[in-house]
């Protein structure tokens, strides 16, 4: 059992350390179980998660269908760094429809499901300012601040109340208070229903 083994290694040692410990669990053949509260440690590590909360496990399976294709809106947002990005939608026949009354079509795999209120969930990084494409819709929203590392920037947004996050590469230096059109795959969106349970497809592989 390794309990938060990285968690107090400066951050050069630790990103070394998360590359040898998936080459030690393989050489030894032994079963390890390692505890962690960031996402992308259990993605980087592969084999088998199981997601915690309150005590409870949610969900338990190889890991990379466990954050694409999470049981219900609490795994999802327990398996998600940044927070997962979520807004209600009402769908009526072929259309999702925002608070805001804008609409964008329902994708193929998910008109099958009924006329209803849902929660509907995407990570930050199937958000872009940029990658517009016959299968992205656009949205209008507001920069609340953004956060440059480098390599990446968090853009928070609000969207009709919601406070959103966009992971993106590069630099890109939004202004607060500024109106942004940003780009959403409605087939990336993972929809739950009124109790908190995935009523979506499959994931696409790239997701």
């Amino acid at each position: 059992l390794l309990d938060e083994p990285l968690a107090n290694l400066d951050y050069k040692l630790r990103e070394e350390l998360r590359e040898e410990l998936p080459k030690i669990f393989t050489e030894t053949g032994s079963i390890f179980v390692y505890a962690t509260t960031e996402p992308s440690e259990a993605l980087l590590l592969g084999g088998n998660t199981a997601t915690l909360c309150q005590g409870r496990v949610t969900q338990f399976g190889p890991t990379v269908a466990v954050y694409r294709n999470p049981v219900d809106l609490i795994t999802a947002q327990t398996f998600s760094d940044p927070p997962l990005n979520t807004v209600p939608m009402t769908k009526a026949g072929d259309r999702f429809r925002f608070s805001t009354g804008e609409t964008i079509a329902v994708p193929e795999e998910l008109l099958g499901i009924a006329d209803d209120t849902y929660t509907v969930g995407f990570h930050p990084h199937h958000l872009s300012p940029t990658n517009a494409t016959d299968l992205t819709v656009a949205l209008n929203v507001r920069v609340q601040v953004t956060e440059i590392t480098g390599s990446e920037s968090f853009v928070h947004l609000d969207f009709a109340g919601q406070r959103w996050v966009m992971l993106t590469r590069g630099i890109h230096d939004f202004r607060a208070g500024e109106t942004i059109e940003v780009h959403l795959n409605p087939h990336r969106l993972m929809v739950f229903d009124r109790d908190g349970r995935a009523v979506s497809g499959d994931r696409p592989a790239t997701a």
